[in-house]
């Protein structure tokens, strides 16, 4: 018998920025090198959720329009099955702004509040808004976003990938983090990153995330097949071209990091010299 799995990848269109599909491209080849069927069911703004609860459900990214644009129907259609689901043991992946709606609610920069399906307890507040809303520079929208590399401890894993978020979301005291910072922002910058509910997923790593973490897919695949056909052990795939691109991504970050470090280490250093020398003496003025 061939092992199958549903993924209902939510809002295809609207959810897809910095090529939230690859993550979709990942999960299916990497199940299909397993001789796994995935069948991929979209569902956009008023499908409702399938009779059968997928067996791992996807959403990615679409920044503050696109978070706008689906919020009541994910949350008013959508939202109940999807708690349902992942209670009864499927998987999830939520990214960026697909993450922050999976939460309590996500308040943006002016407006009222976008209602999230609460399957984690988080919450987002937005500090700044979108640069495409308003006339703003680079720099002023940059001083209100967490952007740039990110690495986080999972486990005995170090995923990688990149933030661009303007929210900070919070986690509630019955909340997992997914993981811990060692490069980048996070959550809010107290060090916890995403969240974890059963076998669902939040994350603001992006790049896609899963192509180069391909532990993260396999925690995925696994739960989902687990869910189908009881308890299975996936074939291990070689994934000597994915190891090294996330070796390559990791040793690139920490090493910027360190250089960082080293860097700033130095003008504290030389700020602690200039203050102990001792002030050049000062001709006196000529009398004449």
């Amino acid at each position: 018998m061939t092992a199958r799995i549903t993924v209902a990848h939510l809002y295809p269109e609207v959810m897809n920025t910095y090529g939230d599909r690859g993550n979709i491209a990942a999960i299916v080849r990497r199940c299909a090198w397993r001789g796994i069927e995935a069948e991929v069911c979209e569902l956009r703004i008023g499908d409702p959720m399938p009779a059968r609860p997928a067996d791992l459900i996807v959403i990615g990214n679409g920044g503050e329009s696109g978070q706008a644009l689906i919020a009541a129907d994910l949350a008013e259609v959508k939202g109940q099955a999807i708690v349902d689901a992942v209670a009864a043991g499927s998987a999830a992946l939520a990214v960026g702004g697909g993450f922050e709606l999976f939460g309590k609610f996500c308040r943006p920069a002016t407006g009222a509040d976008l209602p999230g399906i609460g399957l984690f307890d988080s919450w987002t507040i937005r500090r700044g808004a979108d640069l495409k809303s308003e006339v703003r520079t680079i720099a002023q929208a940059r001083a209100d976003r967490a952007i740039g590399d990110l690495v986080v401890r999972w486990g005995s894993e170090l995923l990688v990938g990149f933030e661009n978020h303007g929210g900070r979301t919070h986690l509630g005291s019955s909340a997992r983090p997914l993981g811990a910072v060692v490069v980048g922002h996070g959550n809010n910058g107290d060090g916890q990153e995403g969240a974890q509910a059963g076998n669902a997923i939040g994350t603001y790593l992006r790049g896609p995330c899963l192509p180069r973490n391909p532990a993260l897919a396999d925690f995925l695949i696994r739960a989902a097949v687990c869910l189908r056909h009881g308890d299975v052990d996936l074939l291990p795939l070689p994934d000597d071209l994915e190891k090294a691109a996330h070796e390559v991504a990791v040793n690139r970050v920490l090493a910027a990091q360190a250089e960082r470090r080293t860097l700033a280490a130095r003008i504290r250093l030389g700020r602690r010299q200039a203050r102990r020398q001792p002030e050049a003496d000062v001709p006196a003025a000529d009398a004449g």
